[in-house]
């Protein structure tokens, strides 16, 4: 067998989610536990997080089995009963899911997934929805800023050769795309999820060629209608006075350069100095690409330092998140068999029961504030963002297209306060709690502090 054929869901996750399981099994606990899935805190100079690889795991969670061969690689470990290996074998997710959609805005403490579901089923597939999760939702936070940076200019992700692995790299491409980049290198990506692709050529296809003319008219024979030539491989200038010349050839066969990439140097003069030469040569209309170490940072400082770009080549610091590369994700168990429960670990706590998040807006319809209440609570004012996507172990709905995804996206931004969107933030959107939940998760505490205090006491009698 192929082994990236062996990368089955089941056994994406960690030893001891199936060893709680077979405790569980053991116990008789069938009980039905919630989850809910949030990111504690912001990772540096960021103000919110933008929801992605929701349906991907939705549609992971539906079709989960456990082959034969999973079977037979945990029996080989001499961890697990017969009995619990033949539970196993019978497995599927019969709970329900609600989740926030692909494109959403959220927060800290905000849970954008909450499993209702056997305790055994919701605890198994916590390593899997921790891991889609914030790999996508890191990656498409972090493109989301470098649209913001560019200001209307277009974005490309050229990110695949550095990225954290092939996965990484396919989820770079569609993540980008969802918050705006008009398209990837990836052709995996191109193929899978049908985003438009880009590319143009490298320095060693130039350097193949005895002179540098030479390689750009060859690339033109290719190529005619998607001509774009690389700049930089030995003087960024002179391959510009080169392009306006095979731009004038062109035109005389009725033909047109689409555009040029510039990789290194100072990009906001050669930009400035290429593009005159472009106006200087009759081709003002020629797209300028610029590429190489680019993330929002740097797009903001040449876009207001007047750079001459149309796109820029976003790649290694997007694709691996550079400056935030995870962020502190967490699925924790907030009720079990009808009883909230939380964890009270220093800088770890939760906040108990099944909850609702809750958008409310201004009069202008920018946001305003998000309430975290109890799911039985009800504001009819503020929109609630966790909706059912599966019931009973069924999809409840079509995974969303991505298109869809880029306009819910787009929405969402457009609403979001200023300050928010700002690479160095200036503040931090409010979340407030309702006075039901904050009163339940005092009294829960409270609780279980007596239950430690009453335990303290019997252990020091005996």
């Amino acid at each position: 067998m192929n082994v990236w054929e062996q990368y089955t869901p089941e056994l994406v996750t960690d030893l001891y989610e199936l060893t709680m399981a077979a405790s569980y099994f053991q116990e008789g606990m069938i009980g039905e536990a919630t989850f809910s899935l949030f990111i504690r805190e912001y990772p540096p100079d960021r103000a919110c997080f933008v929801l992605a690889g929701m349906d991907h795991l939705i549609q992971m969670i539906s079709e989960m089995r456990f082959s034969e061969a999973s079977v037979a690689y945990l029996a080989s470990l001499g961890k697990f009963s017969s009995e619990f290996l033949d539970y196993l074998r019978g497995f599927n997710f019969t709970g329900s899911i609600r989740a926030m959609r692909e494109g959403r805005i959220f927060f800290p403490h905000e849970p954008v997934l909450e499993v209702t579901a056997p305790i055994i089923e919701a605890q198994i597939i916590e390593t899997l929805a921790l891991n889609v999760i914030q790999l996508e939702t890191i990656l498409a936070s972090k493109a989301a800023r470098c649209v913001h940076a560019a200001r209307g200019r277009g974005l490309v992700d050229f990110s695949l050769r550095r990225t954290q692995g092939v996965d990484a790299g396919v989820k770079a491409a569609r993540a980008s795309y969802l918050v705006g980049f008009l398209g990837t290198s990836n052709l995996l990506a191109g193929k899978i999820f049908g985003i438009p692709v880009f590319g143009t050529m490298a320095h060693s296809y130039v350097t193949s060629f005895e002179h540098e003319m030479d390689a750009f008219l060859a690339f033109a024979r290719a190529f005619p209608e998607n001509t774009v030539l690389l700049l930089d491989t030995y003087d960024t200038i002179s391959g510009a006075e080169k392009a306006v010349q095979l731009a004038q050839m062109m035109a005389a066969q009725g033909r047109s350069l689409r555009g040029v990439r510039l990789d290194s140097g100072d990009m906001v003069h050669l930009s400035r100095r290429v593009r005159q030469i472009f106006r200087e040569g009759g081709i003002p209309e020629v797209k300028i690409m610029v590429s190489g170490n680019l993330d929002e940072f740097r797009i903001q400082e040449m876009v207001d330092a007047g750079a001459e770009v149309d796109l820029f080549a976003v790649g290694t610091r997007m694709g691996v998140s550079a400056d935030a590369p995870f962020c502190d994700i967490a699925y924790k168990m907030v009720e079990y068999a009808g009883r909230p429960v939380l964890k009270l670990s220093s800088g770890k706590k939760t906040w108990v029961g099944r909850k609702q998040v809750f958008r409310c807006f201004d009069n202008k319809g920018m946001m305003k504030e998000d309430l975290l209440a109890l799911a039985s609570e009800s504001y009819p004012e503020a929109e609630p963002l966790l909706e059912v996507a599966m019931e009973k172990g069924r999809l409840v709905r079509p995974p969303d297209n991505l298109q869809s995804i880029r306009e819910r996206f787009e929405g969402e931004w457009s609403r979001l306060p200023l300050s928010c969107r700002e690479l160095k933030p200036s503040s931090h959107f409010p979340v407030r709690i309702s006075h039901l939940l904050q009163s339940l998760d005092d009294r829960i505490a409270e609780e279980r502090e007596l239950e430690e205090v009453k335990g303290k006491k019997v252990s020091s009698s005996g």
